[in-house]
This record gives C-alpha cells, sequence and structure tokens, in this order.
C-alpha cells in the first residue's frame, strides 16, 4: 500500500480526554409498532476508532443510517462537533461524515479516477452556469478536484488504475475505492459498514493498515465488522448491540469478558434478552423500510434538494428563511421515524 505505514492502535492513546466528534443520544427507530433501535448512546472522539459489533438483526446498519440522515429517528438527536445533524444525507456529509456500505456501491462503468471525483461533489463550490461555460474558475477547481483525487487513489494504493473501470477491479480493490471515495468529501468521521466483508486473511490484514492510517491522518472511525478478530485488535473502544439495544461498551478486553456478549454470539439467552420472534419482526420491519427507500431512490425522488444551495433555493420560492446548517453528515432531530430522503447512497441492508 503506498504512502502508507503500518501503526497500532496504541498510537491513539490518549484519546478519552480527545473532543467529541459525534454525540448521539437516546437514538431510536421504530418501524411501526416494532422498534429496531432503542435508546442508544455513543460517543466517538478524535483520534479514535471505535467498533460497533452484535449478532446479524441487531439493529447496527439501522443505526448507522440514524447517524447518516438515511433514516430520521423516532426519537434522540445526532450531533457532529457539537451541531446537531439534519436529516439529510448530503447535509451529513457536507458537515464532516462519510460512510462506506456493507454492499459496495461504485458507479460500474466510470473510471476508478471518476468515481473518487464524485465522491467530491460536496467540497466543489462550482455551479451549473460554471459548469455549462467552463471558465477559468471551474477548469481550476476541476484541476484541484482531480489532484486531489490522485492523492486518494495513491493513498490507498490505486493510482495506478486511476482509468480502469471500476467494475473491473478486484473485489477487495473495489473496497478500497470506496473508501477512497468516501475520504473525498473531507470528513472527519468515517463510517465503515463491515469493511472485510468477503476479504481474504492478506486483504484483511491491508484494510487494517489502511484504518490506522486513516486514524493518522486525523479522521475518526467507526466500523461496524463481523470479523472478531479484526475489530478487537484495531478497535480503542468497542460497544456491542443486541437486538437493538446497547449491552455493553468498553475496550476490548473488557467486551470479550462480558458473559452477556458471549451469550448473545451463542445464541443463549440472558436475563431480560428479546426472544427470538421478537427479534425476527424487528429484522423484517427493518427490510421492510429499507426496501421502500430503495424504492423511492429508484423512483428518481426528484423531489429532494441534490446541494444545500438547492434547499437555500427551494425555501426562498416558498418564503422562508434558509436553515443556518453546518456542515454535516448525519442527523437525527427527533422525527417521525421514517427514511429520508436518500441520496444515491441509500442503504439497502439491515443487521
Amino acid at each position: 500500500m503506498n504512502a502508507m505505514t503500518t501503526t497500532t492502535k496504541e498510537t491513539a492513546t490518549g484519546t478519552a480526554t480527545a473532543a467529541p466528534v459525534l454525540e448521539a443520544s437516546g437514538v431510536t427507530m421504530r418501524f411501526g409498532g416494532l422498534t429496531a433501535v432503542r435508546d442508544v448512546d455513543l460517543t466517538v472522539r478524535e483520534g479514535e476508532i471505535v467498533g460497533l459489533i452484535g449478532p446479524n438483526g441487531a439493529g447496527k446498519t439501522t443505526f448507522f443510517n440514524c447517524l447518516t440522515g438515511l433514516y430520521v429517528p423516532t426519537e434522540g438527536q445526532v450531533s457532529y462537533k457539537g451541531t446537531v445533524l439534519p436529516p439529510k444525507p448530503h447535509l451529513v456529509t457536507q458537515a464532516g461524515i462519510a460512510r462506506t456500505f456493507q454492499n459496495i456501491r461504485l458507479f460500474s462503468n466510470m473510471t476508478v479516477l471518476e468515481n473518487v471525483l464524485v465522491g467530491r461533489h460536496t467540497r466543489t463550490k462550482e455551479g451549473l452556469w460554471s459548469a455549462l461555460l467552463r471558465g477559468p474558475g471551474f477548469r481550476k477547481a476541476e484541476a484541484a478536484s482531480r489532484e486531489r483525487a490522485m492523492e486518494l487513489l495513491e493513498f490507498v494504493g490505486l493510482a495506478s488504475k486511476a482509468e480502469h473501470l471500476a467494475r473491473n477491479l478486484p473485489y477487495g480493490e473495489q473496497r478500497k475505492l470506496e473508501i477512497a471515495r468516501a475520504l473525498a468529501s473531507d470528513p472527519g468521521l468515517l463510517l465503515l459498514d463491515e469493511p472485510t466483508a468477503g476479504m481474504n486473511q492478506s486483504e484483511t490484514r491491508t484494510t487494517e493498515e489502511l484504518v490506522f492510517a486513516i486514524r493518522d491522518r486525523g479522521i475518526a472511525v467507526l466500523v461496524i465488522e463481523h470479523d472478531m478478530k479484526f475489530i478487537f485488535k484495531l478497535c480503542d473502544r468497542v460497544a456491542v448491540l443486541v437486538q437493538g439495544e446497547k449491552l455493553v461498551e468498553g475496550t476490548s478486553e473488557v467486551v470479550q469478558g462480558d458473559e452477556r456478549v458471549v451469550a448473545a454470539y451463542l445464541g443463549t439467552p440472558y436475563e431480560g434478552a428479546p426472544g427470538a420472534e421478537e427479534a425476527a419482526e424487528v429484522e423484517a420491519a427493518e427490510a421492510h423500510a429499507a426496501a421502500e427507500a430503495q424504492e423511492a431512490e429508484e423512483a428518481g425522488d426528484a423531489a429532494a434538494p441534490e446541494s444545500a444551495e438547492d434547499d437555500e433555493a427551494a425555501e426562498a420560492d416558498e418564503g422562508t428563511a434558509p436553515e443556518d446548517t453546518a456542515p454535516s453528515d448525519d442527523t437525527p432531530a427527533a422525527g417521525t421515524g421514517k427514511a429520508s430522503g436518500a441520496d444515491s447512497t441509500t442503504e439497502g441492508d439491515s443487521k
């Protein structure tokens, strides 16, 4: 991997007193009468790598979707660097939160470089007329974006494949490309949803090095993963979700030694644990909500503004003042429990 050094999580010592980047407070997500996520609190601080684990159907991806504006939480709120985030994915990304998905979502017929350039859209200010006229300002911004994109491809080890079609990359390199595209928005927090899924041991090790290198660049990381060896070696803290509730949070040693965590992964019921029937209902509700969001995306969701500028224009048309929103990437104000208007990265899976 080019321009990358192997580090260990010891380099993150002292993060316990660092400033919070992400603060999720009392996040609850209901689908009808079913509760997929219940009253979850989570803080990620500067310089931290935090893991989120749990059995299938535990609500991990639903929680991620609440953090990134794809779902509007029924209760609770999410803040990024002290600012409550609005429930719109593009504003969450603009604020400074980026994510990848369990199922790779690349533009397969675009080149590797073009995929990363797509990730720069929240950091470019050139509008429609500038793009059409292709004046000096547009050409300067375009050159800067290409330079930044190539830097990121060098960082993840894909610079030599910049002009290859994304669909022609091996699986492990597609994962790296998705991370590079997320980094193109210059986030302060990166959310990774199962970044090593389907990888062999060598690819997993490369991903581990990449995540450490990302952290060393000053970007905090929150990661969902089923590979326990990977997560416990990587993370400063680990939080465990079981059927929508946070069961325990702490260091790898604390989590591995908790009998309830062992019981949850072995399928052994513990006192107060929800039954299998309830868990199945929640999982089905999550899947239904995700399918509805996917249908809305495929229908074009033309009414949803594509940028912060579009938001302001729409509000001006209605005679209202535009919201003063800080860049944000995932946001929950207490809401209706519905999936928000999703952008091109709407997640269709549930865990």
